[in-house]
């Protein structure tokens, strides 16, 4: 059954769509992030698509294909579904479509896509992708394919170029790179806002009704996550943003603590917050790496000069 999110429909395959659907003006792709490279795109069709009066529609998949085609080097996802879905939302499309990528979709030749896809299913009317779009079994079709499948069927093709932010190339993949190796500043360029985690509380730590402690421990996270080291960051949860610290490593100062993302609040109040609270973890920027101490003192005073200097960080508010 197709669901809303604000004035956006969702689609969680084709056949949930309605006989007579479109006409359309599509964009088809993971859109990880829905950085600032597809958000070119999706405002493109928004308006392509108000000038046509039809709708504008991304089309996404899940899992991500790699998942499917090569499990063993998928990438850590930048934004999971439902987090990807809730930012298409956002960027004045009328509908997301989601395929389920599977043995069956993987295996349609480039003309199986587009006429059961974008032709029955859709009615497309016009498409805007990135010049490196790529479709069909094998990845076998790009934009010149598509172009001619378009005079065939008759739909506009738009190709995009890629977008360039501060002499960088914004791509998903550049994006995890950035994340991955801690540096937040740059992929806050590209994504067009803090990198964050969404996620809820660890369970089994006593958690109650209540936080009645600055200190929060992210539940098991299996999407993208910062290089291992301490950050500046602001939590979010139960309509509230709160200035903190978060560790993300094994606290190897303490023998057996394991792989944790522990956040410190710097301005706590009680709040309401259970096991299931969603909570959104913002990160802005990477103080240093995570490293032993010889003692919890001395760990200790370490803490209090992050602290130090994520106050600091938030009195000057972020360096561009």
């Amino acid at each position: 059954m197709s669901a809303r999110a604000g004035s956006t429909r969702i689609f969680r395959s084709i056949e949930e769509l309605p006989a007579g659907f479109g006409p359309a003006v599509v964009a088809i792709g993971n859109f990880d992030g829905v950085h600032l490279g597809h958000r070119e795109i999706l405002s493109a069709i928004a308006a392509d698509a108000k000038a046509r009066n039809a709708l504008a529609v991304a089309v996404t998949f899940e899992p991500h294909p790699e998942h499917f085609l090569r499990p063993e080097r998928a990438p850590l996802l930048i934004t999971p579904l439902e987090e990807r879905l809730r930012l298409l939302s956002e960027t004045g499309v009328d509908a997301v479509v989601v395929l389920r990528f599977d043995a069956a979709l993987a295996g349609l030749a480039p003309r199986e896509f587009v006429e059961k896809i974008l032709v029955a299913a859709l009615n497309t009317k016009s498409i805007h992708e990135g010049e490196n779009f790529r479709f069909g079994r094998g990845a076998a079709a790009g934009i010149d394919e598509l172009c001619v499948f378009g005079r065939e069927f008759g739909f506009e093709v738009n190709a995009h170029r890629s977008v360039d932010v501060r002499g960088l190339e914004v791509s998903s993949s550049a994006i995890r790179a950035l994340v991955a190796a801690g540096d937040l500043r740059r992929a806050r360029w590209m994504l067009g806002r803090p990198f964050a985690v969404l996620s809820t509380q660890a369970r089994g730590r006593g958690v109650g009704s209540k936080l009645l402690v600055p200190t929060v421990n992210l539940a098991e996270y299996n999407g993208l996550l910062p290089a291992i080291g301490v950050y500046v960051t602001r939590l979010r949860v139960v309509g509230r943003a709160f200035e903190a610290v978060t560790n993300v490593g094994n606290r190897p100062t303490f023998e057996g603590a394991g792989f944790g993302v522990e956040t410190h609040i710097l301005n706590f109040e009680v709040v309401e917050l259970g096991e299931n609270t969603p909570i959104e973890l913002e990160f802005l920027l990477r103080l240093r790496g995570e490293r032993k101490f010889p003692s919890p003192e001395e760990l200790k005073a370490q803490i209090m000069k992050d602290v130090g200097r994520a106050r600091k960080y938030f009195r000057r508010g972020p360096v561009n």
